[in-house]
Order: structure tokens, then sequence, then C-alpha cells
């Protein structure tokens, strides 16, 4: 299981990269193998607003249907809308091409909330 130690984590498994601002997320290596092969992805609207642990997106893989969360509070930027096409990204490259969305973040301090690599580590040997 690869769990990049720049990243930040949740409890749900969600990944978060902060740039300028602005954070990426996408679900971790651990979430997508837990899914399966992901065969569609519900992506939020951009503009819209969303609060920490709102729902962020929907993925549907042959397993199971899972929300995404939104690990902080902010507005969607931007989403990949290449997932609409090749949902799969998310199983092929989770931490790179498999992104979900982009947040412009209102808060900075709800990143000390989240899980670094060691303890995100240590959650899912759990």
């Amino acid at each position: 299981m690869k769990v990049p130690k720049e990243l930040k984590y949740t409890r749900e498994h969600e990944w978060v990269r902060l740039d300028d601002n602005v954070v990426t997320i996408g679900v971790t290596d651990y979430a997508q193998s837990e899914m399966g092969d992901v065969v569609f992805v519900e992506l939020p609207e951009v503009g819209s607003t969303k609060s920490a642990g709102d729902q962020l997106a929907v993925v549907e893989s042959v397993k199971a249907v899972s929300d995404v969360f939104s690990p902080v509070s902010g507005t969607v930027e931007s989403v990949n809308e290449s997932l609409e096409d090749t949902p799969e990204l998310i199983n092929d490259d989770c931490y790179g091409e498999g992104w979900i969305a982009r947040i412009k973040i209102a808060d900075s301090a709800e990143l000390d909330e989240l899980m670094s690599a060691e303890e995100y580590e240590e959650y899912t040997a759990e």
C-alpha cells in the first residue's frame, strides 16, 4: 500500500495535498484497493461550497458505492473531468491522475485535524 509522506489523510480514506491555499483531494491507495474496479465517479459541482465532512463525490465500483467526504471547508475550484470517461484512473493512479477535486480552503487550520502518513499507516493497520 502506497502512502506518500507529503500528503495528509482522513479516517474516511481521503488524501489531501495543499498548494497555495488550494487542496487537491482523492481517495487513498488503501481505499481504491478495498473498493475494487472503479466504474463511475459522480463529481461535485465547480463553485459549490463544502464544509469539512460534507459529501464531496460518489465513487461506484464493482463492489460498492462509496461516498467521498470533503476533508476541509471551502469552494470547489475544479474537478477531474477525466474521471467521467476513465474512472479507472482512481485504481491506476490514485495519487496522481486519479485525483477527484480541488478546493480553495477556507481555514487552513482544518489541515491540523488530518492524519500524517505515519498516523494513517497505523490507522489502516488496525
